[in-house]
């Protein structure tokens, strides 16, 4: 066995364990009585249930091997039985194989997988209109994957530019896999091309930042009200007139992180209130959370949640028809269809770097 898979197999025997133990808890009635850590309990255990059941599936086959291989090496063994139980052996050793390699899968990407919902960022960044075109046509292509992956999306605010551009565009995306799935998009996203409004067909140079952050459920983290001061004024933007009547637009600060959440996309105060506590909650886990990556990522790689706004991580190639992904030096000559949300190859390729760097850095 790989010095990799003697690490997994210690890892899957810890996570066994701990599996054991959470059932115990589970069963006992002190803590059935406490509903916050039951809920706390139930949640550990389901994010590492699949792993478990698969390594417990493992070590069955792995005795079955053992079985096997003793009728094999016993001497008394009749020929017919022992050709038997070599074929038997064949196909385990095969089943074993592959499912072992199933489970290092689940390890090393179960925390994202269990990540249900996202909120992610778009903002024009150098370019000025150009950038704002581009940031919609962003929106656009990440709204058409997530229909192809039966994914919900929800528009929760945005700005837009005299020409229909996005100066910037919040949205929500829930679905199952959407974080490992949308993760990676987090970072810097340039786009050369001849701007629509350009007159001299000259290719101009732009660029967008792309935000990704995991949606947490309130028991994922708590934020105290009275850290939290709350502004309400009137709202600009998409609302039309009627929305400037009244004082429908949020502002949330959140004192100990000092991050601003501003929400005025709704016409009801009520509404916009609720959407920039989901976007505080977001923004203030993703702060707390990229701290203890930074602390993390010193022993091991990952790529996925890294999301640095000022890293360049793609070109959109209009005249070359090109996309490149910069982290894998991965280029796909089809444009028009990545515009179009057809993103499950970049996607695939940024999955499978990134289980390789976290499977190095067990």
């Amino acid at each position: 066995m790989s010095e990799t898979n003697i690490t997994v197999t210690k890892k899957l025997d810890e996570l066994d364990g701990r599996y054991a133990e959470l059932e115990k808890q589970l069963n006992d009635p002190a803590i059935t009585m406490d509903s916050a850590k039951l809920i706390a309990i139930s949640k550990e255990q389901g994010k590492i249930r699949a792993v478990v059941t698969k390594y417990r599936g493992y070590k069955k086959l792995i005795t079955e091997i053992q079985q096997t291989q003793a009728i094999l090496d016993d001497a008394s063994t009749e020929e017919e039985l022992k050709q038997l139980a070599a074929e038997d052996l064949a196909g385990l050793k095969e089943k074993t194989k592959s499912l072992f390699e199933q489970i290092k899968d689940s390890l090393v990407m179960s925390d994202d997988e269990a990540v249900g919902s996202v909120i992610v960022e778009i903002r024009a960044g150098t370019g000025g209109d150009e950038a704002a075109l581009f940031a919609r046509d962003l929106y656009n292509m990440y709204t058409h994957y997530a229909e192809k992956q039966k994914w919900k999306v929800e528009l929760l605010d945005f700005s837009t530019n005299e020409i229909g551009g996005f100066r910037e565009v919040i949205f929500n995306v829930k679905g199952l896999g959407v974080w490992m799935h949308l993760g990676y998009e987090g970072g810097g996203h340039r786009v050369q091309r001849v701007p629509e409004t350009e007159t001299q067909g000259r290719v101009h140079t732009s660029a967008v930042t792309v935000a990704v952050l995991p949606e947490p459920e309130e028991i994922d983290i708590y934020i105290n009200p009275a850290d939290v001061s709350e502004f309400v004024c009137r709202a600009g933007g998409p609302g039309g007139q009627s929305v400037n009547k009244i004082n429908s637009a949020v502002k949330l600060e959140h004192k100990p992180t000092r991050i601003t959440v501003n929400m005025r996309e709704d016409k009801s105060q009520h509404k916009n209130r609720a959407k920039a506590w989901r976007l505080l909650r977001s923004r203030v886990y993703d702060h707390y959370q990229s701290i203890e990556r930074a602390k993390r990522d010193k022993k091991r790689k990952t790529m996925i949640g890294s999301g640095d706004r000022s890293e360049k991580i793609r070109t959109y190639n209009y005249p070359q028809n090109r996309v490149t992904d910069h982290r894998i030096n991965l280029s796909i000559y089809n444009l028009d269809k990545i515009m179009d949300g057809d993103i499950e190859n970049l996607v695939a390729g940024l999955i499978e770097y990134d289980k390789k760097l976290r499977l190095e850095s067990l």
